[in-house]
Order: C-alpha cells, then structure tokens, then sequence
C-alpha cells in the first residue's frame, strides 16, 4: 500500500474527504491543499476515475532527511523510480524549499533529475512544458523540502482533474469543474430534487450535477499520466470502466440553466453534449426576472457575476437586489447557495444566509451563501 495524496483547493479539504469516504477511500487524513490516503494501483486508477472535487492524486515516492545536496542525491537513487518512469521519458520537476539548508529550488531539481538517471541509468532530461505543448506526456515529479525533511511524489493525474474534456468553449469568468462539483456537494444538493442555475454561463454548475446525477465518472472519457507508467495495468482500468452503473433518464432530476448572454447558452449547449447529458439539463436564454423553476421545492445553486471577475467598477448591487426578490417570487421554500466574493454585494438580496463556508478561488477570498428561501 502507497501514501496517495489527493490535491485540493484550499479550504476545500472537507469537502473532498466526506467524498471520499462515501466512494470508500480509506484510512482518511485531511492536511492543508489536500487529503491524504492509502491505496494500490487500483486505488490510484479508481481516485482519479471518480473523484470530483480533486485537482490532482499524488503518490508519495519517499520521503527522507536531506540537508546537503549529495544527501539528496544519494537517497532520492534509491527510490523506485523505474515503476513510474520509462527510460528517456521527459520529465517535469517542481521543487519547494522551506526552511531548509537546501533553499536553492533549481539545485534540487538539478540532483533530483541526476537521482532518477542514476537509478534508470539513462538519460532523461527536465523540462518545463509550455501551454502549447502536449503536457501528458510529461511525467510531473513534486519535491517538497520542510526542516531540511523531503517528500518526492509522483504525478498520476496529468492534466488537472478538472479538465473533464468535455468544456472546449467557455464564456466570462469560468467556474473550473472540480468547484462546480464541490458547490454542489456543499449545498446539500440530494441528486433527485430539481436543481437551477439562473447565471449558468458555459454551463458548468448544470454539466456538473448532471454527470454526478447519472452516475458518469468525471474522468470517463480523458487520459491520465498513469497509463504511461511502466507498471500500468490496463486489464485494473478496463474493469473500472465495465463496472461504472448510468442511470437511465426515468430516475433523473429536472436540472435547468439560465443565463441572458445568448452566446453563454450555446457554449452550454455544445459542453453538454461533449459530456454525455445534453437530454437531462434545459438550457435557456433569459434574464434572472424570466427564470420559469418547476413549481415543487429545489435546489438554486449559482455563481453570478462579481466584480473582480467581471468588471471591478460595475455596480452589480442592483442584480443581487433583483435576485433576491426573483428567488423570493419564485423559489419560495428552495435550498439557495451563492458563490460570492463580496459579504455586502451578497447582502443585496436580503435573505439570511450562512456564510462561514470560505475559500479562494482564483487567489480571491469568497465564499458560499447558504440557506433556504422565505
């Protein structure tokens, strides 16, 4: 069994063990930007198949006392590099030095890369790949240096777990995927009572519940850094994917989006259908003061413009106002939550909210507005 660390965005971390615990990882440590867990490689193939609210699944290599750099050389040889990394393959490094006599973040890079030769006893080189280039097929090493201790972990997710692959388009201010999935689990949603987003954009948050509705795994249809490794298993994946159970459309939930921005709504569109459920949301073009909910109680949970994402000076208080009178008139007795940035802009639609959830995003302090509609 491996120490696997699953990544996640900061203040998150809750979030992302109570999902784990239902899928039936274990045993579970939260620590700060992530979880920490244990597992084979059926466990490393299933996490990054199925987890929804993760950025990236790390496992641990070794970790050990280095303070000179022939120290960390000599140790980092003896790890088992050849599992993870075939002869010749690039390879991407990240070193963080903290209050270590190793400070010099490039000097542990460079003896880190000499380790992984040494061991191989071939010649792979280090580089960081541009955005234009085809990261995955780069093998992603993390190097962590604290009190002069070192832990190297090995990438096994690639790309980001938020890129599903199914959101080409995008319109202003995207939400990434794995917070959309996290909004959703926070709000309480139950995946049967009917859910609306009336500021969907490229339609994320609907995409989202959808997927988690049916039942499709968020990395059903993309490729992972594992399947690189030497020691990948193809015949341990494939049996993932024949045991994955979608539900039919009969015992689906109603899931609307909404958003006045016409081109918004065809990006939506198009992103659903890449993902598999473009039959399950109803997407439309309209103004918050259209919106048309199905008359029993659901869930609104919603991302609406902000000014730091859109435009610092534009005066959004207005629709936070109209917002709450629409939520007012028409989703009476609903479970709300708010993505929002600003306590006072959230104030604008006077309705008594639970705001201790908080979190960055993007680098900026927000958090969700929880409550029900009266």
């Amino acid at each position: 069994m491996d120490d696997l660390f699953a990544v996640v965005t900061p203040g998150l971390e809750s979030i992302a063990l109570n999902e784990m615990q239902g899928l039936g990882f274990y045993p579970l440590t939260k620590e700060n930007g992530g979880v920490l867990f244990k597992g084979d490689l059926n466990t490393v193939y299933r996490s990054n198949l199925n987890l929804r609210t993760v950025s990236r699944i790390l496992v641990r290599l070794g970790h050990f006392h280095a303070s000179a750099f022939s120290e960390l050389r000599k140790k980092a040889s003896r790890l088992p590099w050849e599992k993870f990394i075939a002869p010749g393959q690039p390879i991407s490094i990240r070193a963080t030095c903290h209050k270590s006599r190793l400070y010099h973040s490039d000097g542990v890079i460079e003896r880190v890369l000499g380790a992984i030769n040494d061991r191989l006893g071939s010649a792979s080189t280090h580089h960081k790949p541009s955005d234009m280039e085809e990261k995955s097929l780069y093998q992603l090493i993390v190097v962590r240096l604290v009190n002069d201790e070192c832990t190297i972990s090995i990438d096994s997710s690639g790309e980001l777990l938020h890129r599903r692959g199914y959101r080409l388009e995008t319109a202003k201010a995207p939400l990434r995927e794995t917070l959309a999935a996290s909004l959703l689990f926070a709000s309480g949603w139950n995946k049967i009572d009917p859910l609306l987003d009336p500021f969907c954009g490229s339609g994320t948050i609907p995409i989202e519940a959808a997927l988690l509705a049916k039942g499709i795994p968020p990395g059903f249809s993309r490729q992972f850094s594992f399947m690189l490794w030497p020691n990948y298993d193809k015949s341990i994946w494939e049996n993932l994917l024949t045991i994955i159970q979608i539900k039919s459309s009969n015992e689906l939930p109603i899931i609307q989006g909404s958003d006045r921005d016409a081109g918004a709504i065809e990006m939506s569109i198009a992103n659903a259908k890449r993902a598999g459920v473009s039959d399950l949301i109803e997407f439309t073009c309209k103004a918050i003061s259209s919106i048309s909910p199905p008359p029993m109680p659901g869930f609104l949970v919603t991302n609406p413009p902000y000014g730091f994402r859109i435009n610092s000076n534009k005066d959004l208080r207005n629709l936070y106002a109209q917002f709450g009178n629409v939520a007012r008139s028409h989703c009476m007795n609903w479970n709300i939550a708010i993505l929002c940035s600003d306590i006072n802009l959230l104030a604008q639609t006077r309705m008594k909210l639970d705001t201790s959830f908080r979190f960055n995003n993007g680098g900026i302090g927000v958090f969700l507005g929880k409550g029900i509609v009266l």
